[in-house]
């Protein structure tokens, strides 16, 4: 098994990504930030590593940055404790300049929404309020 789980993106702008993860709440750890990249923290133990584009592509090679604006190789999901926190994190997503790619979706026992950040990557938000169906 494995303790933790660090994604990483890479981003155009990395203060602009910074302010606006900022504003949707997330906090950074410091310990691994520095002006090529910064670590957010999204739970006790999930990070995700924003990286600017030049020092992102050191460690892919010679494969080039999917543009997230036109295409998507990842989706992130993250969990939330009420569909209020998924409305209120797409709600502050939008007013940061994020897009909204989609409107919400309530299957009974999951609430869903999303948000793109400001570099396309999509953000899924998601609540489960019992458990699913039976097959």
């Amino acid at each position: 098994m494995h303790d933790q789980i660090y994604v990483n993106l890479p981003v155009k702008d990395l203060q602009r990504s910074i302010d606006f993860f900022t504003r949707l709440g997330f906090t950074f750890d410091e310990r691994f930030s520095n002006e090529l990249a910064t670590c957010m923290v999204v739970g006790p133990n999930i990070h995700v590593m924003l990286l600017s584009e030049p020092f992102f592509q050191g460690f892919i090679g010679d494969k080039r940055i999917a543009d997230a604006h036109r295409a998507t190789e990842a989706l992130i999901c993250i969990s939330c404790s009420s569909r209020a926190q998924v409305d209120g994190l797409v709600a502050q997503a939008a007013a940061a300049g994020g897009r909204i790619p989609r409107p919400a979706q309530d299957h009974g026992f999951m609430y869903g929404h999303a948000f793109e950040d400001l570099d396309g990557h999509i953000w899924e938000l998601m609540f489960m309020a019992g458990e699913p169906p039976k097959a």
